[in-house]
């Protein structure tokens, strides 16, 4: 379905809005209702910076619209026939070809993006360019009334006589003209500033959300081109808009009369312009990647001290004259509020850290994304500094300390002066490598249940975690680490595993405390730094056959008597231990006894030191029970819940080794055998 489609089934009120914002002759309704796939088919983002492009694009658009007035021709549709002949001459007089794709670049880029019905109507608003481009129009035509009334006026004053009656006429009408124009140029920043509210109080915090989430690994984008494209199109206009009012601001300056509107509106136009544009490239100027070790490690907001890692903010409003103008300077837990924050509470102990290397770069083009400008750290080191000590009332410990990466910089354009800063989300930094598993659990915690991003003494009242969002998280840590989450089995017996059997665990929550600090009932270790074993385990050495699903994994015994006890004999499953700290995996197989009973065979868990030596797979190929007289069985037939072994495994088996002809040893490999 296209957008335009989408856009048709929006609610009654919406619907009212969309009708007023296709008034104007920059994108009548008819045209973009009969134009709609094309339209959103077209790279208009690609265009926009091309001007080759953008020339292809126009004539490819002429020869459209001249396509379809044929078909209304063809099918006598006078009226569709007259709208797109109108439409074709105005088009050409309104704007220039390259102006075409900055107007309608969000519409196409638009096309696969599930909008809010409120977005999708202001959608409508981006044809603000070409009705800029009427305005700078018309006060062009009042510049030339201008000269006429200053002509007359100054006439007037000095022979006072012959056209004075003819003044009053003269002030009324021009009056009348200038104040119909800034009622219109009005209109217009009411619109920038609806548009503006959209952009920074929906669409930018749900890309902030959303980068929380990918973060702790969530599947989603967070590309911010589209972000990008809106808000440099948003400040275009508004830069635009402010060049039109400085050229309306000395037109009144040749010849004023008592409540000249160019005197007692244009300052007020002027100021709203330019807080709209501060407001605008304030909030403009985010993180794109947040501070990260190292990509492989997909542990992103954990760093380690004396280690490198890299950050990255940028600002979405593409300005390339300013390449290499702009200087970035980065700071840690140096922010007024951060301070303000620290200290508004007696902590017994709170590092401070220095930031080494590199603390200061200035902005240049991201050739890879079409000209963005971004700052990209990536000779950052952390070194311990000084602790704060006084009055204990808050005690956390070193992975539960927030810390921020702030940036700050100022911007300097066309007479606009605005100070930018940024942060990251909160850090934690670890001193070792034993702290990882508790800073990476901090991080997922804290981003998993709270959007506030300055929110430093979150673990001094840490929350609950709901079953439903924690379940999530989990599923990401595979997904983001391998190919394949958790499916609701999986994390049914995970559940289980925290709350014990229930019908249903939608209502059900855990402390943090639970989740990574106390021990397992009957264990030596916590429920994450199990979770993470296995997770390891399988990243090392089980990815592939994980990856195709052939591990239910998660299961308790009584589950899998469960499942095995009806199968026919040898069929087996593969599932992780719950006794091992660092991870380990065993099979069960089903033996139907002569008297009809089932009996379920497991093998002792594989750790990382078998699985070093020899695959999985090759253990399960090679798997042998010495029965009665010593004689061999190989009871591994059937992967649950009927796969033929070979057909399951044979992929992954270890090829086998060339003749022996030319070798001075005799070659050997490892097996696996129990006794019954």
């Amino acid at each position: 379905m296209s957008q335009w489609e989408l856009l048709k089934q929006l609610d009654t009120k919406y619907l009212e809005q969309l009708d007023e914002l296709y008034q104007n002759e920059a994108l009548p309704m008819d045209i973009r209702e009969y134009l709609a796939h094309w339209i959103e088919a077209q790279h208009w983002e690609q265009a926009a910076t091309s001007y080759s492009q953008a020339t292809i694009l126009y004539q490819n658009l002429l020869e459209q619209i001249n396509n379809q007035y044929s078909r209304f021709m063809q099918e006598k549709a006078f009226v569709s026939q007259h709208n797109f002949k109108k439409y074709r001459q105005n088009i050409q007089v309104l704007c220039c070809p390259h102006s075409l794709p900055a107007t309608l670049c969000l519409i196409g880029t638009g096309r696969n993006r599930p909008f809010t019905a409120l977005c999708q109507v202001v959608l409508g608003v981006l044809v603000k360019p070409l009705v800029i481009n009427m305005c700078e129009q018309e006060s062009t035509f009042l510049e030339e009334q201008q000269d006429e009334f200053d002509f007359k006026f100054k006439t007037h004053q000095v022979r006072r006589q012959g056209e004075g009656s003819q003044l009053p006429v003269l002030v009324g009408c021009w009056g009348s003209n200038t104040g119909s124009f800034i009622d219109k140029f009005s209109e217009l920043l009411t619109k920038a500033e609806k548009l503006l509210d959209i952009l920074v109080s929906e669409e930018l915090v749900d890309w902030k959300i959303r980068q929380q989430k990918a973060c702790i690994g969530a599947p989603i984008t967070v590309s911010l081109d589209q972000l990008e494209n809106w808000f440099t199109v948003e400040a275009e206009c508004l830069f635009q808009l402010k060049r039109l009012l400085k050229k309306l601001e000395e037109l009144g300056k040749k010849v004023t009369y008592e409540n000249d509107p160019f005197k007692t509106k244009i300052p007020a136009l002027k100021e709203r312009t330019i807080k709209l544009l501060s407001s605008l490239i304030k909030s403009a100027f985010v993180v794109e990647n947040q501070p990260c070790m190292a990509p492989q490690t997909k542990m992103p907001l954990l760093l380690k001290t004396s280690t490198q890692f890299t950050v990255k903010p940028r600002l979405l409003v593409k300005l390339p004259e300013l390449n290499h103008l702009m200087k970035v300077r980065a700071c840690i837990d140096n922010s007024t509020e951060t301070v303000a924050i620290l200290l508004s509470i007696s902590l017994g102990r709170y590092r401070r850290f220095n930031i080494l290397g590199t603390i200061s770069k200035a902005m240049n083009m991201d050739e890879l994304r079409h000209g963005g400008l971004c700052a990209d750290f990536r000779h950052l080191v952390r070194s311990k500094r000084w602790l704060v000590s006084g009055a204990v009332t808050v005690s956390l410990i070193v992975t539960e300390e927030l810390h921020i990466i702030s940036f700050e910089t100022e911007l300097h354009w066309q007479e606009l002066v605005v100070k930018l800063e940024t942060s990251t989300l909160p850090v934690v930094v670890i001193s070792n490598a034993s702290q990882l598993l508790s800073g990476w659990a901090s991080v997922l915690w804290y981003n998993m249940l709270c959007n506030d991003p300055k929110h430093l003494l979150f673990f001094s009242n840490t929350p609950a975690a709901p079953w439903h969002q924690l379940s999530d998280a989990l599923s990401w840590q595979f997904e983001s680490n391998t190919k394949r989450g958790l499916d609701s089995d999986q994390l049914s017996m995970l559940a289980e595993k925290l709350f014990g059997p229930q019908q249903n665990y939608a209502d059900s929550s855990i402390s943090w405390a639970r989740f990574c600090k106390e021990n397992l009932p009957k264990q030596n270790f916590s429920f994450w730094i199990w979770l993470q074993g296995i997770l390891e385990l399988i990243k090392r050495y089980l990815e592939d056959i994980w990856n195709a699903g052939h591990i239910i994994g998660f299961l308790s015994k009584q589950r899998e008597k469960i499942l095995l006890k009806t199968k026919p004999t040898g069929t087996f499953l593969l599932r992780f231990s719950e006794s091992y700290r660092d991870g380990g995996i065993t099979f069960s197989w089903v033996e139907h006894l002569p008297n009809g009973k089932p009996k379920i065979h497991s093998v002792e868990p594989y750790t990382k030191t078998h699985l070093s030596n020899i695959s999985l797979s090759d253990i399960i190929h090679n798997y042998n029970m010495i029965a009665d007289e010593n004689v061999p069985e190989h009871p591994l037939l059937y992967l649950y819940p009927n796969i033929p072994k070979d057909e399951a495994f044979g992929h992954y088996y270890t090829n086998s080794e060339p003749g022996l002809m030319n070798h001075k040893y005799l070659k050997t490999k490892l097996i696996v055998v129990s006794e019954r």
